[in-house]
């Protein structure tokens, strides 16, 4: 059985310092749902992922990482009429990075309902979805309903990541109708500290929130109880990646049948792990290295 089921856009990514003036830059692929099925794969669960890449050298890269990582693939499909999405991100010193999006008509972006597997979904344990897909246009915000509802027919945990991105959105208002309705439709919800108020109506008491702060640490209300924890200090290179390592580690531990306080400390390990590395997955740890 499918412990994870996620579905999003898997993009490359061009990390260079300030680009005018650079002459060398990293490329690594990445998505929050892509760091989401690496990191619950090595973890030793059954995760699969729905996407759609370009049938071009970074779709054949994003295919090989998450098949050499032991994700299930099969729903992906590659779309040779339109080109894998691609972020720069440009490093500043005593500030976040600067990200710009090349992903205008990317394939990841014509995900549809029809692409949507009801049976495989109705399956799994638990659906994970982000704000991220959602924010990229009708079609995908269509097909991450589809999902949304083959799980709640089928009693699926449904988890659910805000990722609020403010340039892939219309208005403020017409992220917070979407945001707010996805994660009253989940049974998990994950959200940075600055997200709070586009998805306030859904922030009852019955409702698992996982609120993530950054190094400072994260904090979950489950059981009409809170609990806190710190993240682990550790040398930072990159902190991209880390709320996405952070939400596998909690899913991880939940799978497991651990504690809210036993979840958190393995989201903050994991967490932790992501902002060793340059890279927003290959820094994460094995079952066996937890």
């Amino acid at each position: 059985m499918t412990d994870v089921y996620t579905l999003g856009e898997a993009l490359g990514v061009v990390s260079s310092g300030r680009v005018r003036h650079e002459s060398e830059a990293r490329l690594d692929v990445c998505g929050p749902e892509f760091t989401l099925a690496v990191a619950l794969a090595r973890l030793g669960h059954q995760c699969a992922y729905l996407g759609k890449v370009g049938g071009d050298e970074l779709g054949a890269r994003v295919l090989s990482v998450l098949r050499g990582e032991g994700v299930d693939v099969s729903d992906v499909r590659v779309t040779d009429g339109a080109r894998t999405g691609l972020l720069l991100r440009e490093s500043r010193v005593g500030r976040d990075p600067r990200t710009t999006h090349y992903r205008a008509g990317s394939a990841g972006s014509q995900l549809s309902p029809g692409n949507v597997p009801i049976d495989r979904i109705a399956a799994a344990k638990t659906l994970h979805i982000t704000g991220r897909t959602a924010a990229l246009g009708r079609d995908p915000l269509d097909a991450v309903r589809a999902a949304v509802s083959a799980a709640r027919s089928a009693d699926v945990v449904i988890s659910f990541s805000v990722e609020y991105v403010p340039e892939l959105w219309p208005s403020v208002r017409a992220a917070e109708e979407v945001l707010g309705e996805l994660a009253a439709a989940s049974h998990l919800l994950f959200l940075a500290q600055d997200e709070l108020d586009l998805v306030k109506p859904a922030l009852s008491p019955e409702r698992e929130v996982v609120v993530l702060r950054g190094m400072k640490g994260a904090s979950v209300r489950a059981d009409r109880m809170r609990y806190d924890i710190q993240i682990p200090q550790v040398p930072v290179v990159d902190t991209a990646g880390a709320n996405e390592a952070f939400v596998a580690g909690y899913l991880s531990a939940a799978l497991d049948g651990l504690t809210p306080q036993e979840r958190l400390h393995r989201g903050a390990l994991l967490s932790a792990a992501a902002v060793t590395s340059v890279s927003e997955w290959q820094g994460l740890p094995t079952r066996a290295e937890l």
